[in-house]
């Protein structure tokens, strides 16, 4: 069944069923922890970690459990890493490129961004998605200097265990097409690449919420981002 129909078709049990998850489904906090500092010694690295929930580290005890803590201990033997969170639960790519336009320029050398479940649950169409998405790196590059932008790849959300079917089935396929339609439009030549989702990801991998990842999709994440950067800025 093509999105499109199954849209038409089973619309107001989808739209049933999303109000439903967002009533039942319980609300993890975002961890506790620094949003920025210093980790390591060499040659300076600067991160930003850029995002929604996951990115944020909702599913994880701490943020050194989760995403932006995995990465930096991975690079901290070999950089001294300079690090900067700017996530939150609930945010897109649209609301984080607005967010981006009210910061005081800074510097960045590497950025690894967390984007999209939030779009697709948003209903937000391939070539929209792409525009923000191009517009998001372009500035991450133009205001704020990024080299290497480590775009995520949407996860599977058809083997999200909060979402009941077909909602599970729907969110999943739209998720995989805008992951095809982001890894056709990367690498762009000028930094940004795609990290596509390639982790096993069962219902033991994932936060007790049924929907945020768990420490190890957290720490098998960060560890793929990580060598990502150290591939392009070599090891100190």
């Amino acid at each position: 069944m093509r999105l499109a129909a199954a849209k038409w078709l089973l619309g107001p049990l989808l739209l049933a069923q999303g109000h439903r998850v967002r009533r039942e489904t319980p609300v993890l906090p975002e961890p506790a922890g620094p949003r920025e500092g210093v980790a390591g010694e060499g040659t300076l690295l600067r991160l930003l970690i850029l995002g929604d929930s996951a990115g944020a580290g909702v599913g994880a005890a701490s943020q050194e459990q989760a995403l932006m803590g995995r990465i930096v201990a991975r690079l901290a033997p070999c950089y001294r890493v300079e690090w900067r969170l700017i996530a939150r639960t609930g945010a897109t790519t649209a609301s984080t490129l607005r967010a981006l336009g009210r910061l005081e320029p800074f510097t960045t050398d590497a950025v690894v961004t967390s984007l999209g479940v939030n779009d697709v649950t948003g209903d937000v169409g391939v070539k929209r998605f792409l525009a923000l998405q191009a517009g998001l790196h372009a500035t991450l590059r133009e205001k704020f200097g990024a080299r290497l932008i480590v775009v995520s790849g949407l996860p599977p959300m058809d083997r999200f265990p909060a979402l009941p079917q077909p909602l599970r089935w729907y969110l999943g396929e739209r998720a995989r097409e805008l992951d095809r339609a982001l890894a056709r439009a990367l690498p762009d030549g000028r930094g940004a690449e795609h990290l596509p989702f390639d982790r096993e990801l069962k219902g033991a991998h994932m936060a007790t919420d049924g929907f945020h990842p768990g420490p190890p999709v957290y720490d098998a994440w960060g560890e793929a981002a990580a060598r990502r950067i150290e591939a392009a800025f070599g090891h100190a």
